[in-house]
């Protein structure tokens, strides 16, 4: 299975925008009521090539019942220009099942084209964002007072070598569930590949804190039922942060 949730779940880190040295956010996986997995990410400032920018590392792994049945264990790193927002270097490190994938890419955007450790140098669209960015990149260039319902922006992404469309899409403010209490949040929706997991295109829901600006929950269309994760923890330099 070379497509599983969690290369999906992962879009949602983008969101992120808090100027801390670190942040460190914690979800739950859940099938209903049954915890299938967890996820986490960790940003901190960094420097590449001499000029400020960020460090994304993003873990993602099943648990109990779910690990036993098919383990998966993807680990994604992505550094992203400061002021751009750009990705600059990308890591994919993914082990689901006995599937394995390991590759590094960088991203020179000054004449549009990129090199994979797997596939070499190329030449690629303008402003190519990568799995994590997308939405990171969305969130920097359309705020969301800027935003109606239904307002979507489409943006070229790469993710496993492979570069598609992805669309994002404002739909509307919501108060939602997490496991840390209601938040008042942004809902959007990006629309992708349906692939092997997803129900339909459009089958993924983020809901973003409106406070905090982080993702607080996110649900799924899959073929075998609902999944929805759900955010447990989020700290800035060691210390709990509260949302709403």
């Amino acid at each position: 299975m070379k497509q599983s949730i969690l290369i999906i779940f992962l879009l949602v880190f983008g969101f992120s925008k808090l100027e801390a040295k670190e942040e460190h956010l914690s979800f739950n996986l859940k099938f209903g009521f049954l915890k299938g997995g967890e996820a986490e990410m960790i940003i901190r400032d960094t420097v590449y090539n001499g000029k400020p920018a960020k460090h994304y590392h993003v873990m993602g792994q099943t648990t109990g019942l779910a690990e036993k049945l098919y383990g998966v264990y993807d680990i994604y790193e992505t550094t992203v220009d400061a002021e751009t927002y750009l990705p600059l270097k990308t890591i994919r490190n993914v082990k689901e099942g006995s599937y394995r994938r390991y590759n590094e890419t960088f991203f020179f955007h000054e004449n549009d084209s990129i090199f994979s450790q797997r596939s070499g140098g190329r030449k690629v669209p303008e402003n190519l964002v990568d799995i994590i960015s997308v939405l990171f990149y969305f969130m920097h260039n359309q705020p969301f007072e800027n935003l109606a319902p239904g307002d979507g922006v489409t943006y070229p992404t790469i993710n496993a070598d492979k570069i598609s469309d992805i669309n994002v899409k404002f739909l509307r403010e919501e108060v939602v569930e997490t496991d840390i209490g209601k938040m008042n949040s942004y809902v959007l929706s990006p629309t992708v590949e349906k692939g092997k997991v997803l129900k339909k295109a459009d089958g993924v829901r983020f809901y973003i804190s409106k406070e905090k600006k982080v993702p607080v929950f996110i649900t799924f269309e899959m073929r075998v039922g609902a999944l929805k994760a759900v955010l447990k923890s989020y700290k800035i330099d060691g210390v709990e942060q509260t949302t709403r």
